[in-house]
């Protein structure tokens, strides 16, 4: 019986996923890191089963011993900036595993990663960037970014355990861009980059536009995203995937996209829909910020987002694992993300 570890299931990533392989897999022995012991007890009465350690991405040797005992770990939680952890569970997989007995290690980054040329080097704000990446034929471009770019000291600690210990330790990172959809974990049932968009014109009753809101990002609903998550787990637990470089190790890098959006016109639309939906009273105003009078704003760093490029194409997770997004796009969710923020802040 394949064992399973995984850390932020009281997150929306992790809960969405857990939720799904759950589902999919309820053979599997699982084992889930949270943080305190009232979250505890109310994930341990919707899932019984589940054997829960007390612990957190500061707690070294807990997530050494339980990387170690894992068959497969699906790292989530706070998992793209905490290095800590990542060299924890690197050093459990290391050390529990072996030729005979791999480990596997979901990774989850994100694409911040790829606003690098627009935070770093163009240093532009709201502009269009026909740069597009690509995690299949340009995979090596992916895995070899500059040590400036966001999450890039983390990706390197999971590709070279994957790529110095390949024999026992199999990686991959899957790099989610925006994330909608109401989630199906037991806590957190909302994304950010989009629903604090959202928030945030709902209740300044302003659409924000950062420099010419020309800025893309891709996105994809956190069901087609944990279904990206359960195409990995079938092929670490399939011995004939075992040592296949096509999914782990140094091109073990998946980016995990159903389209884009440019975030000024998204914005825009945010703004009309709330109006229109009676959120609003008027149509919101449209008001240009530069990218400090957005970070300064209630919405804080978030607001970054909206400023920079950061578009890929996701292409190995369709070709090698044959993963099909198919749940309906980020502007046909729109009301229902609306709806679930005017709710939350009592509107």
């Amino acid at each position: 019986m394949p064992k399973v570890f995984i850390t932020g299931v009281t997150g929306y990533i992790g809960g969405d996923a857990f939720h799904w392989l759950q589902q999919h897999h309820p053979d599997f022995e699982y084992a889930a890191l949270i943080r305190s012991k009232e979250k505890a007890d109310y994930v341990r009465g919707i899932y019984p089963s589940l054997r829960i350690v007390i612990g957190s991405n500061d707690d070294a040797e807990i997530l050494t011993r339980e990387a170690a005992w894992a068959d497969i770990v699906l790292h989530t939680a706070d998992s793209s900036d905490h290095a800590g952890a990542a060299n924890a569970i690197a050093k459990g997989l290391i050390e529990g595993h072996s030729a005979e007995r791999p480990g596997y290690w979901l990774h989850t980054g994100g694409t911040g990663i790829l606003t690098y040329f627009d935070s770093e080097v163009r240093k532009a704000h709201g502009e269009h960037d026909d740069k597009v990446f690509d995690d299949d034929s340009g995979v090596d471009e992916l895995v070899n970014l500059p040590s400036a770019a966001f999450h890039r000291n983390v990706d390197e600690i999971v590709l070279q355990t994957g790529i110095q210990h390949a024999e026992s330790v199999k990686t991959a990172i899957v790099c989610p861009p925006t994330i909608y959809g109401r989630g199906r974990g037991p806590v957190s049932l909302r994304g950010r980059q989009v629903y604090e968009l959202s928030s945030f014109i709902l209740k300044e009753k302003y659409t924000p536009v950062i420099g010419k809101g020309l800025a893309r990002w891709n996105n994809v609903h956190v069901y087609d995203l944990s279904r990206l998550f359960e195409c990995l787990v079938r092929a670490g637990v399939d011995p004939t995937r075992r040592d296949d470089t096509e999914i782990w190790g140094a091109k073990g890098y998946f980016l995990a996209e159903n389209g884009e959006h440019v975030w000024g016109e998204l914005a825009r639309e945010i703004g009309l829909q709330a109006f229109k939906e009676g959120y609003l009273k008027e149509k919101p105003e449209v008001r240009g910020l530069s990218l400090q009078e957005a970070m300064n704003s209630p919405a804080g760093f978030e607001a970054a987002s909206w400023a920079w490029n950061s578009r890929g194409k996701a292409l190995r997770g369709r070709r090698v694992l044959g993963w099909r997004p198919q749940e309906q796009s980020i502007e046909e969710e729109m009301p229902y993300i609306l709806r679930a923020e005017a709710s939350r802040l009592g509107l």
